[in-house]
């Protein structure tokens, strides 16, 4: 068998959940579900009509026509500018034949490779992935409070995030280790990504030498040419428009960066109704929907047929505080409609598990809830910040962390299709027990005793007697020891000395010339 049908080998059994338990750190004894990608096995939600759909799309090109994107960057304005574009200034107005041009050459879906084969993930075709929390400025575990990011809570999340089998990817810098100099910040946390995680992983589009570090780390790690890695997407970058309507240097960089070196850009408009986008939703919508399609746009004039992933974002602030409001019914329909607009141009969507709570509680968990049903029905293939993320974005939580694998998990096992063979009907089983009596002791039940039902992280099912004799535990407790219980029992996964010795070298050899520069 050829390496690559081995390696398509791994993929397809990995996505169908049959990827290893026990995988470099995987966490055992505590209620995991086996690695593996979930799949919808339904049609996602139709929130708006064909119609509805269509308007927000007209508007979106309007949009681009008349009122343009401010691009700061000449390079990536002379690019619009030779498919057609009209630049004014720094203002660039975009027709509606170039965006429809450029979105014709998107593929569909693709493959997220990583450094261990049965970690890659299936982006579109109806699979999820998810990731950790990412780019939080502060960290916070029940014992040590609420703090900045360093580099030991980063090291941290990393270990959770190669420990539990529900997070398929690292989104980002879990959170910021501000104790490492910006300058080099970047090679040492995507070389802790690398070795202490083998799967798929994100790289910051924060200028040139950054994401050109960031591709040769992630090229490195799976020991691979130069010319193997730009036809196998290895490494993905979101790039946040700044909304309303404008698109930075540091940005634009990355995208042309990435785009030409074939890895995936994951263009997010940050669109928060009422600060950053129009008040309503549909309004939100079509910004959103401008903003993206002008950014995936340029990844396919750079080079048509690169992975690009349309990304989703649109919730609503606070009317009183203005602070982000996230997991609302606003940031429900907004993830809905983004599957639908991502469908209707065939481009796989980005969507996110957010919370606006300040403490592990109910609303924490609610607004988490939410957020994902969001996710499920709207269609989102890459799912960012789905383990740690709390308080808008501004930490990143240990406890959170579990619990929110916890719920993925519960996802995947809802989004796992019912077993229809005639077995699994149950007519031997009726037969047993006929008519009175129960299924707990007959032989159907007692050979799925291990596996009928999900197993979970931090549901107590206990009666109220019970559940007080064991000293009445809440769930938050519960999740900070599974979180120590988990570090606790942390192995790195194994990589090839040759490969971390080439990583190790490069890292030294940049940081050596000053890593990148801090000014922009």
């Amino acid at each position: 068998m050829t390496d690559v049908a081995v390696d398509e080998q791994r993929r397809t059994r990995r996505r169908e959940g049959g990827g290893r338990r026990d995988a470099g750190g995987a966490a055992e004894g505590i209620g995991q579900q086996p690695a593996g990608q979930a799949r919808l096995g339904f049609e996602p939600t139709r929130y708006v009509s064909d119609d509805q759909l269509e308007a927000i799309h007209l508007a979106s090109l309007e949009v681009l026509q008349e009122i343009g994107v401010e691009v700061m960057l000449s390079e990536a304005r002379d690019i619009y500018r030779a498919a057609g574009g009209s630049v004014d200034g720094e203002r660039v107005r975009i027709p509606a034949g170039v965006i429809k041009a450029a979105i014709a050459t998107v593929p569909a879906a693709f493959d997220f490779h990583a450094r261990n084969p049965e970690r890659a993930l299936r982006i579109g075709d109806g699979y999820l992935a998810f990731g950790t929390v990412g780019s939080a400025p502060n960290a916070s575990d029940f014992v040590n409070g609420r703090r900045p990011g360093n580099l030991e809570d980063y090291r941290g999340f990393l270990k959770l995030a190669q420990s539990f089998n529900c997070i398929d990817f690292v989104s980002g810098y879990p959170v910021e280790p501000i104790d490492v100099h910006a300058s080099v910040r970047h090679l040492v946390a995507l070389k802790d990504m690398a070795l202490l995680t083998d799967k798929p992983f994100h790289a910051y589009s924060l200028g040139t030498e950054r994401i050109l570090d960031g591709i040769e780390i992630a090229r490195i790690a799976r020991g691979v040419s130069r010319e193997q890695f730009e036809t196998e997407p290895s490494l993905f970058s979101i790039i946040n428009t700044n909304s309303p309507l404008k698109m930075d240097i540091p940005m634009l960089q990355g995208v042309i960066e990435m785009a030409r070196a074939g890895q995936i850009v994951c263009v997010t408009p940050f669109t928060l109704a009422g600060a950053m986008a129009p008040v309503t939703v549909a309004g939100a919508l079509v910004q959103q929907n401008a903003e993206a399609l002008a950014g995936i746009a340029l990844t396919q004039l750079v080079r048509p047929g690169a992975p690009v992933i349309y990304g989703g974002f649109t919730s609503n602030v606070d009317m009183k505080s203005g602070a982000p409001a996230f997991g609302t019914p606003e940031y429900m329909k907004a993830a809905i409609v983004g599957g639908q607009l991502a469908r209707r141009y065939k481009v796989p969507y980005r969507t996110s598990n957010t919370c606006a709570a300040n403490a592990l509680d109910a609303q924490a968990a609610y607004e988490s809830v939410f957020s994902l049903w969001g996710v499920a029905q709207g269609g989102g293939n890459l799912v960012m910040h789905g383990a740690g993320w709390m308080e808008g974005g501004l930490v990143a939580s240990f406890e959170k962390f579990v619990l929110d694998c916890d719920l993925i998990q519960m996802v995947k096992a809802f989004l796992q299709p019912l077993d229809f063979t005639r077995d699994a009907l149950g007519l031997e089983a009726m037969k047993e027990v006929g008519p009175g009596g129960h299924f707990f002791g007959c032989a159907h039940t007692m050979a799925r005793y291990e596996t009928a039902f999900y197993a979970p992280i931090l549901s107590d099912w206990r009666n109220f007697e019970q559940w007080q004799q064991a000293g009445s535990p809440q769930a938050s407790d519960k999740a900070h020891k599974v979180m120590r219980q988990v570090l606790d029992a942390y192995k790195a996964p194994s990589i090839d000395p040759a490969v971390a010795e080439e990583l190790e070298a490069f890292v030294a050899r940049r940081t050596e010339e000053g890593g990148a520069p801090t000014d922009f």
